[in-house]
């Protein structure tokens, strides 16, 4: 049985998702982010791009049993590699690959001793991408090697997954869409399912991978078929 979870980014589209879909299966969820604002039992606002964050968030938990760990915040990125500077690419390496693996690390012996779980959420950008998202899509192609690595290290003890979500129904997707002239359901039609994911479908792929005792260092494609169709159909 599930008791205590770690969700980071737990106010956004897919962790709010995520602290409603544990709720239901009876566990106590703890948010960690830039804010308090999730609807988790309990909040902790941690800095993700410094180097401290998984000691402090260790520190936070104490002794506290921890089952599952999702790693699911992220920085988005979307600009010319040749207009992409050493600190915004080092800021979203930090947030999106070394904060996954010291929160992975720093929890290690909690979740070892309960026979635990780590779900990091990646992106479909790990295998199929566009332009402009190089930094992006490598820090997101980072965190699912990571994903086998820690799998393979860990063995028994921690069982590690990933989902890459390609596009989710959310105001970061709304944004870039209004950018690029484009509507929801225009893209959403591009979709072999016809429309764009809801964070809710990622939010269930999560539990189940955190909760399937055979799954371990799986990278979970859920993007509605966009990446079975040829880019030059």
């Amino acid at each position: 049985m599930i008791e205590r979870v770690v969700i980071t980014g737990a106010s956004g589209s897919i962790g709010g998702a995520c602290v409603a879909a544990f709720q239901a299966v009876g566990a106590e969820v703890l948010g960690v982010g830039e804010d308090d604002r999730s609807e988790a039992d309990e909040n902790l606002i941690l800095d993700l791009a410094q180097p401290d964050c998984g000691a402090r968030l260790a520190d936070h938990l104490g002794d506290r049993r921890v089952d599952v760990l999702v790693n699911n915040a992220a920085v988005g990125h979307a600009r010319p590699a040749i207009e992409t500077g050493s600190e915004e690419f080092d800021r979203l390496m930090a947030v999106n690959l070394r904060a996954p693996f010291l929160l992975s690390v720093a929890l290690y012996p909690g979740l070892r001793a309960s026979l635990g779980s780590i779900v990091n959420v990646g992106s479909v950008h790990a295998v199929a991408t566009s332009a402009p998202a190089s930094v992006y899509a490598a820090s997101k192609g980072g965190l699912a090697s990571l994903t086998r690595s820690l799998a393979v290290e860990w063995g028994p003890e921690v069982r590690v997954n990933c989902v890459l979500p390609g596009a989710v129904d959310s105001p970061m997707l709304a944004d870039g869409l209004a950018r690029a002239g484009r509507s929801l359901e225009s893209f959403g039609a591009s979709h072999a399912v016809g429309r764009v994911g809801r964070p809710e479908e990622i939010a269930d792929a999560i539990v189940f991978l955190a909760t399937n005792r055979y799954l371990t260092g799986t990278s979970l494609i859920i993007d509605g078929g966009a990446t079975a169709r040829l880019s030059t159909e």
